[in-house]
């Protein structure tokens, strides 16, 4: 305990120190904010962007971990060494800025939407490191252009890009703690025109308790071709799937609660680019199936059936960026999508299915679906070489629910070559998905949207080349929020909720030497009303070392105030945790490297009644061709 003080204390002072340097944002272009590369500092939006380079540091498996350090604001629920699941016990709920409990925050895999067609909330398992070139989190609402879900931001998976014509293979092994293994590859090749990335990857874990095992295997292919320097296809399609168990709670623990589910999205693309405007239209589809028997407790008898479902995403979405005169960039664009699906409940002996949809009647039916369209413009113009201005309007409707109109604007004062100022005011909403309106006894069809407003005072510092610094204040007011009460002594979805949440964020970078690095970020929220996984404060740490062949890098995180349960007994916990990792360079081509993970042994939750693993440790191989 003495250590882990000294540690923490010494921690923050490291972070105070840094705040006059730098933020972590590893890019200035970036694409999630606009539909295209733009450079971050002509936007008003807040984003952070990790590195592929980042997301490997600590040779992980999924890119949520390090997204979460990395990121101030936002934070994610885990239960274990491996694997998020889903259903009962369910893992992985990301909320930025103290939103996002069910389906608020929307995950892009290249801007397409990924989410489960029935439940509408993110599939955590699914975002895997070995596809990622780099990941950009918007910070705040991203409605504008990305529709529902983006209520409370936006983060948006860039897949793996090959540059140069040539050919690049990298195979990753490693294994370590409670049984876990896992492994990886990925290939890239670019020959003139054509370019292809193909990877897959497989991970098995014991699990730190009983019945918490996990296995995950899939892959993903990725193809291109330039038909000239201004048109280009893509295509690509992923699929992965896991095997999940859930133990329940340390005092409810469960038997059987085990899950099959599988996932895939694919897509084709046409983009093209001229000096004066830029653009892509694409079609997609995202489904999954899920197989899950929820298990029982100690003494009660095993469940008759299992539940399953097969749920969709299908879409369309076009947009054309236009320079209009000097110092524009106007962004058009229209989004279609088609989801929903089936959910059953499957006798274990007959395989007799039991429907669990319904219609606006209240009628049992096989599927259930909606539609959603919409349009939209963003404005951006340079007034002056001090001020840009930006404002953007969405129409959206949807087929049960209606029309609402999403508008936007914001200010970004370049107040010196390294230094800008931004305001931005920004809405969010998030349309009821078919579970809220048609699934189980709460569903109810007279939902309205969830809406939120943000708004956002920024400040950057570039330190030229070497380093950055950010800190923004916000103030978020969210309103019909979709909670369960009793009606007539019955449950029902109703439109009740309302929150106030305001908070500081800070973030920085610095290079001191071509070999020793630093980043840290810092945030500070206040809810009026707690949500269950969200932080009163989170801050990080990281030191990044290289000399010759060797590697290493070091991460401390401090989390206070996290609600683990909310109301009248409200249990919030702390925690510090230390992870590291040492790499050394054998060849040219094979690097060794060793790893660690709360390396303090700090005991401690983030979801309730799912303690999570002490100290674990992990050592293997990568090999670069």
């Amino acid at each position: 305990m003495i250590i882990k003080n000294l540690l923490l204390s010494a921690v923050a002072c490291v972070a105070t120190s840094l705040s006059v340097f730098a933020q972590e944002t590893l890019q200035d272009v970036v694409v999630t904010g606009t539909r295209d590369v733009a450079d971050v500092r002509f936007l008003p939006l807040t984003v952070t962007t990790i590195s592929n380079e980042k997301l490997n540091e600590q040779y992980r498996t999924s890119v949520l971990p390090t997204v979460m350090e990395q990121t101030p604001g936002l934070f994610t629920t885990s239960r274990g060494i491996l694997g998020y699941g889903v259903s009962t016990g369910a893992a992985g709920s990301m909320k930025i800025r103290g939103v996002g409990s069910g389906a608020e925050l929307l995950v892009l895999i290249d801007g397409q939407p990924q989410y489960a067609g029935l439940m509408g909330h993110p599939i955590p398992d699914a975002y895997q490191t070995l596809m990622a070139e780099k990941v950009e989190v918007v910070r705040g609402p991203s409605s504008l252009l990305y529709g529902s879900n983006a209520m409370a931001g936006v983060v948006n998976i860039v897949t793996r890009q090959m540059y140069q014509d040539g050919v690049k293979t990298d195979v990753q092994v490693q294994g370590g703690s409670y049984g876990t293994i896992a492994a990886d590859a990925t290939n890239r090749v670019k020959l003139g025109k054509f370019t292809s990335i193909v990877g897959a990857q497989y991970q098995r874990t014991d699990g730190h308790r009983t019945n918490s095992e996990y296995e995950q295997f899939g892959g993903f292919l990725k193809l291109g071709y330039d038909f000239s320097e201004h048109w280009q296809a893509n295509g690509d399609i992923n699929v992965t799937h896991f095997n999940s168990s859930n133990p329940g709670s340390v005092s409810q623990p469960l038997i059987d609660n085990d899950m099959k589910i599988t996932r895939g999205l694919a897509s084709v693309s046409l983009v093209n680019a001229y000096g004066w405007t830029s653009g892509a239209l694409r079609a997609y589809l995202d489904w999954g199936h899920h197989n899950i028997d929820d298990g029982y407790t100690a003494g009660a008898d095993p469940k008759t059936y299992l539940y399953k479902h097969n749920d969709y995403i299908g879409g369309l979405t076009w947009h054309q960026i236009f320079g209009l005169f000097e110092g524009n960039v106007t962004t058009v664009g229209v989004d279609w999508q088609h989801f929903g699906g089936s959910a059953w409940n499957a006798d274990k002996t007959t395989g007799e299915k039991t429907y669990l949809t319904k219609d606006k009647d209240g009628n049992i039916v096989e599927k259930q679906h909606a539609d959603e369209v919409a349009g939209y413009i963003d404005f951006r113009q340079t007034i002056t070489p001090w001020l840009t201005a930006d404002a953007g309007l969405r129409i959206d409707h949807h087929s049960v629910i209606g029309t609402e109109l999403v508008p936007q604007g914001g200010l970004s004062f370049h107040i010196t070559p390294q230094s800008d100022i931004k305001a931005l005011v920004s809405k969010g909403f998030r349309n009821p998905t078919i579970k809220d309106m048609y699934m189980f006894p709460p569903a109810t069809t007279d939902l309205k949207p969830e809406r939120m407003m943000n708004y956002e005072l920024s400040f950057s510092q570039r330190f030229n080349g070497r380093g950055h610094f950010g800190a923004n204040l916000f103030y978020n007011k969210g309103e019909n929020l979709i909670t369960i009460t009793r009606i007539d002594n019955r449950p029902r979805n109703v439109n009740v909720g309302d929150f106030k949440n305001w908070g500081l964020e800070l973030s920085g970078d610095y290079r001191f030497t071509p070999h020793w690095s630093l980043n840290a970020n810092y945030s500070h929220l206040r809810m009026d009303t707690p949500i269950e996984g969200a932080p009163e404060g989170k801050l990080y740490v990281g030191a990044n070392f290289h000399q010759g062949r060797w590697t290493a890098s070091a991460g401390l995180q401090n989390v206070s105030g996290l609600y683990i349960t909310t109301g009248d007994d409200a249990l919030k916990e702390n925690f510090t945790l230390l992870n590291a990792s040492v790499s050394y360079r054998v060849v040219p081509c094979t690097t060794l490297f060793i790893k660690g993970d709360n390396i303090l042994a700090e005991e401690y939750q983030t979801y309730a009644g799912y303690p999570m693993p002490r100290a674990t440790f992990m050592g293997g191989v990568k090999v670069s061709l």
